[in-house]
């Protein structure tokens, strides 16, 4: 077996322990499992499409070893990561990585989740040690890319993200570097998801998607285990991972530089608003605009935006975006969102319930919001581009800075715990106050629990 980058990753994933992760990774790792948790349970009851999958992972049946989020019904762990990852990314709400481009726990924990509760005996740190490994290498992934694949036709978070939640798994069942190699080339072959979601702006499949990423995350591992011969080479072979994906375009330095030293899901951004990570920027430049000169719906005659090639999504096209039929569709859209912000001076979960959507004042708004695409800004930019409204007062203008929640632009630990009890409050299973502060002491102490199941017991 000759030395190569998928090696290189697999050894990482054997070799790294507790002990050799920063303190200041491991805290930050805590607040995404705590986030991610709180974002879950919020979308047990207003995910779109998640019951659906909820409901056919209950009917399978099985071995009760691995808790449905929000539910508390369990099933075999695959089919608990299948029905956890379509809830973990549904309300787009979860941390993400600015530069990546890819959500690093939104497929990573279900898995470690599912895997961690059926083999009842994994310690919090164990389980940290698992997810820090499977948000880096996710990050590694999205890093390592040159162009956005988007032009090729694939959507690259879910597959990446799948390559998460085996790194995760495989950490936990104790693998080795070949069974892990087994395990990635098993992901492979299941990992996909096509670029055609952001053409249709009926489909829910850019909500749910991470729900195939978790489960293939679980059952390569678990496959690998069992002893199923893979490739060599799945991340960088002549038909693997990149030059599948990227045709080949991509920086290995990016993939393997500090391994093991530095871990990229210490540099994750949190949401301080439930939308695509692309238009926070935006949202935060005209809520502080707004603050700032008390505007007011009809002060505003236009909303123009400036963004990067990759962003142009976001407002394309716009007779769409400035009329969501879907919340998922509706996050995806600058026009919807910089309404909503002008217009309730805030965005929240409540402002993409169905009849929300449809909510003329807001509409309006969105009429009035278009869009320039700058093909010279750079696609990995998390301060890219521009705000240009067209006011009462005179025009104004704001170059996009760090948007909050970035790690140069940190929500406080306060904040994400108020985020997590506003989430945990729309619980499709009403858990008790009480219960949620202990669950909030636990996650952020996970390192002290002997069996990490009992957090997700409790939920």
């Amino acid at each position: 077996m000759a030395t190569s980058e998928s090696l290189a990753l697999a050894r990482n994933i054997v070799d790294i322990h507790y002990d050799d992760i920063p303190r200041s990774v491991l805290d930050i790792t805590k607040k995404s499992i705590l986030d991610a948790l709180g974002v879950t349970l919020a979308a047990s009851s207003l995910g779109e499409g998640c019951k659906q999958f909820i409901d056919l992972a209950i009917a399978q049946g099985g071995k009760r070893e691995s808790t449905i989020i929000g539910f508390g019904a369990k099933v075999p762990a695959p089919l608990a990561a299948f029905a956890n990852g379509s809830m973990a990314h549904s309300l787009d709400f979860e941390d993400a990585h600015d530069a990546a481009l890819v959500h690093p726990n939104a497929a990573t924990l279900p898995a470690a989740l599912a895997v961690a509760e059926s083999l009842g005996n994994v310690t919090g740190k164990e389980f940290l040690t698992a997810v820090v490994l499977g948000s880096d290498l996710v990050c590694r992934l999205g890093l390592a890319l040159n162009e956005d694949l988007l032009k090729y036709g694939w959507y690259m978070p879910p597959i990446l993200g799948a390559f998460g939640a085996t790194a995760a798994a495989s950490k936990l069942l104790r693998l080795n570097e070949r069974q892990i190699l087994d395990a990635f080339s098993l992901t492979l072959c299941q990992a996909t998801c096509s670029a055609e979601l952001t053409h249709s702006t009926h489909s829910i499949i850019r909500s749910i998607r991470d729900a195939f990423s978790a489960q293939a995350g679980v059952l390569s591992a678990l496959l690998a285990r069992k002893g199923v011969a893979g490739f060599d080479q799945p991340i960088e072979g002549k038909a693997g991972l990149f030059s599948m994906y990227a045709r080949g375009n991509y920086d290995p330095a990016k993939l393997v530089d500090n391994l093991g030293k530095t871990f990229e899901g210490g540099n994750v951004s949190f949401k301080p608003w439930p939308s695509c990570r692309g238009t926070h920027s935006y949202i935060d430049a005209l809520l502080q605009v707004v603050d700032k000169h008390d505007l007011k719906p009809d002060d505003v005659e236009v909303i123009k935006v400036i963004v990067s090639p990759v962003n142009k999504m976001l407002c394309h096209p716009p007779e769409i975006k400035r009329n969501p039929a879907t919340a998922i569709d509706a996050k995806f859209s600058l026009p919807f969102v910089l309404a909503v912000a002008l217009t309730r001076r805030r965005v929240s979960l409540d402002d993409f319930a169905p009849q929300e959507l449809r909510n003329r004042d807001v509409l309006a708004v969105a009429q009035r919001v278009c869009c320039d695409v700058d093909a010279s800004l750079d696609t990995k930019g998390a301060s890219q581009g521009a705000l240009q409204l067209s006011t009462t007062l005179g025009a104004i203008t704001r170059k996009m800075q760090l948007a909050y929640g970035h790690p140069q632009n940190p929500i406080s630990q306060e904040a994400l715990v108020a985020k997590f009890l506003d989430c945990a409050g729309h619980s499709a299973r009403r858990i008790p106050r009480e219960r949620l502060d202990e669950l909030i002491r636990s996650i952020l102490s996970v390192e002290e629990l002997e069996n990490v199941a009992q957090i997700v017991e409790a939920l």
